[in-house]
């Protein structure tokens, strides 16, 4: 459709096209005060980096009405510590979260059927007690902590199978008291 004539008609912009920005001779040097040069660093606290984790919070909010939860226990105190439980199993296998990671560890700690026993019903309480609210990040580290890594390659249909037969020998810690 042709502009009427009181349109400004800039002929040269259309002889425009794309030119790439002038070569830089040095190379990149990581020199930023914030760059790691060596690679993640590992160690207590400071967890495992993996794609995509915010979406592990999206998929915990489709078990909300599965959970088992005991008297005095709150839904969001159990998905805040499974879902560093599930980042982590993800992170191992190298990807983003996906809903396997998040049954898993609803499931090591009696979350979802099969159903725990009281001792480990009175020990998760205890545990999980306040992990939703962002001060308690040290504990919710610690739940992460507890299960080995053997255990969260595992897939899911072993791990329901282990917590039938014996679930405390899941945790890196006795849950006998």
């Amino acid at each position: 459709m042709a502009a009427p004539d009181y349109v400004p008609n800039d002929t040269a912009a259309a002889d425009r096209h794309y030119v790439s920005p002038p070569r830089r001779p040095q190379p990149w040097l990581a020199d930023r005060p914030a760059e790691l040069t060596g690679g993640q660093p590992i160690g207590a606290g400071l967890g495992v980096p993996g794609p995509d984790q915010g979406y592990a919070l999206r998929l915990a909010r489709r078990f909300e009405d599965q959970l088992l939860l005991g008297a005095g226990e709150h839904g969001d105190d159990a998905i805040a510590g499974c879902v560093g439980v599930a980042l982590k199993r993800a992170a191992i296998f190298g990807r983003a979260p996906v809903a396997a990671d998040l049954e898993v560890a609803f499931r090591v700690f009696g979350f979802l059927p099969p159903a725990p026993d009281e001792s480990l019903v009175a020990w998760r309480k205890e545990l999980f007690a306040g992990v939703s609210h962002p001060h308690h990040y040290a504990e919710a580290r610690q739940i992460v902590d507890l299960i080995p890594e053997a255990v969260l390659r595992m897939p899911p249909s072993e791990v329901e199978a282990a917590c039938l037969n014996n679930r405390a020998e899941l945790f890196a810690v006795s849950i006998n008291r």
